[in-house]
Parts: structure tokens; sequence; C-alpha cells
């Protein structure tokens, strides 16, 4: 069944003792703004999504070099198996990637791939589903850790000098994820309700089969999520407005558990609000 009605969502998500998005320009440090807010970009969040509907066998055209399973080997191979079979026919090229994979019928994609297949097509794709940068409600403390390797990389007869590096974690963090569904979009990439199911199970489980050094197991956690369902499909209120109906307010000074916080969500009249 095709998406008719605007959703919003939010999830509110801590960190504790973890790197929940490193920046690769800042030694890999966790993001933070000017103010020290901690940050997850927006990038990030949609890969962890697209790892969970790999992970719920859904089929996904952009994949980490590491998750494939699909025997392709790059995003022009993958793209290949449909361009071939439509010609200069954009329409059918569109409808097919849009059917295949479920990433581009959420997120959309652009398809620019020189001399690709016989036509060469250069598409871009807008999808319904948009998602925000995540920032921490307080600023956080990032704890640097010195770390050494110890062992021979290379056979040799004599022990490696041990090799200095640096490891960094959130010691607590809360952080708020927020996105929007638009229907409209939704109606030209076949995005549907069945997709929308999809994606709120996603995002429940959005650290499961997740964990690195940088992230262990359980120290990152969706405590809540907020699924606004409107009635119609520019939706009855803005999305800034039903963003900001969740109201997080620390209990001290240096909150340092998610017991620390008072999570309250507004209830606005004729909405459906869902709190998982």
């Amino acid at each position: 069944m095709s998406l008719k009605n605007k959703i919003d969502f939010a999830l509110v998500v801590t960190v504790d003792g973890a790197n929940p998005n490193g920046d690769p320009l800042n030694g890999n440090r966790p993001r933070t703004t000017i103010d020290g807010l901690g940050e997850i970009s927006d990038v990030c969040v949609k890969r962890k999504i697209r790892n969970r509907f790999q992970d719920m066998g859904q089929k996904v055209f952009v994949q980490s070099d590491d998750r494939a399973d699909d025997g392709f080997k790059s995003l022009r191979e993958r793209a290949d198996s449909i361009i071939k079979d439509c010609g200069k026919d954009e329409e059918k090229f569109v409808e097919r990637v849009c059917d295949e994979w479920i990433d581009v019928r959420a997120f959309g994609q652009l398809f620019a791939f020189k001399g690709t297949g016989s036509s060469g097509l250069s598409i871009g794709i807008r999808g319904p589903v948009s998602i925000r940068p995540a920032f921490s409600v307080c600023p956080v403390d990032v704890t640097s850790t010195q770390i050494t390797k110890s062992v021979n990389s290379e056979k040799s007869e004599k022990k490696g000098s041990d090799t200095m590096g640096m490891k960094y974690r959130v010691e607590h963090g809360l952080y708020i994820i927020r996105g929007s569904i638009n229907p409209q979009l939704a109606s030209k990439t076949g995005f549907s309700e069945e997709d929308a199911e999809v994606l709120k199970e996603a995002l429940l489980t959005l650290f499961v089969n997740d964990s690195s050094s940088a992230r262990p197991d359980g120290s990152m956690d969706v405590v809540k999520m907020v699924w606004w369902s409107h009635n119609c499909p520019i939706g009855q209120y803005s999305t800034a407005k039903v963003h900001n109906s969740i109201k997080i307010t620390p209990r001290c000074d240096n909150p340092m558990k998610v017991d620390d916080y008072d999570i309250d969500v507004v209830q606005l009249e004729g909405l459906k609000t869902e709190i998982f």
C-alpha cells in the first residue's frame, strides 16, 4: 500500500563509553560542535539503517564492502545489473531501481557513472525519508586514551617496537535523531506503508549487530522512539513543531546516565503518537 500521509519520527539515544561517530579530519575524535555538543552525522545514521535493512533481508544498493551480499564489488557493477536492461528509458530505470532496493526508495540516490552500461545515464532520485544530524542534549566529555601495539606485523627474529596510537570515547551523552517521511516523494519512488514499518523496526534496533572496538556492545542504545503519523499528506503540524514536542531536561548539572534526564512528549491534538 502506498504511503498516503506524512510521518515524523525521533529517537533518543544513549552513548556510554563509545565513539558514536569519529571525525576523520580530526584524528577520528568523536564529532562535536563549537559549543561542545556531541554530533552524529546523518550519513552515519543512514549507514546504520542500511546495515539493519540488510540484516532484515532487504535488498540495499549502497552496501559496505565488508557487508556486500550480492556478489557485486562496486556500486557501478550493482547499477549496471539494472541499467543494461533499460537502454535510455529513464522512467523505466527509475522504476526498476526503486523496486529493487529499499534504500533507493527511502533515501533516493544519484546514479552518475560515466559510460555505465550501454546508456551512460546520469539520474538523480529524491527519496522521501530525510534524516537530520543528531546532537546531544548537553555538552559531552571526550576522553583520550593512548594505546600501543606490541606485536610484530611481519615475521621477524626481533620483537618490533611498540606502535603508539590514540583512542577516544564519549563518557556519556544523550543524543536525539530526528527524521521525516514525505508522502509526495514516496509516491514517486514507491516507498510504501510496509516500507515505513521496516524502517520503524530498523530504527528501533539501530545498534543491533553494530558493535566494534569503538562501540562495544551495549555502549549505544535507543532508549525511546516517538513515531508521529499525520492524517494528511502535508501534515497537521510542521515538522519543527512535531520534533520540538519532545522535551528533555537534565535533572542535574552533570548528567551521566539516562535516569538523570526528564524525557517528556507533549501530545499534539489530533496527531497519532506512538512511543516505544
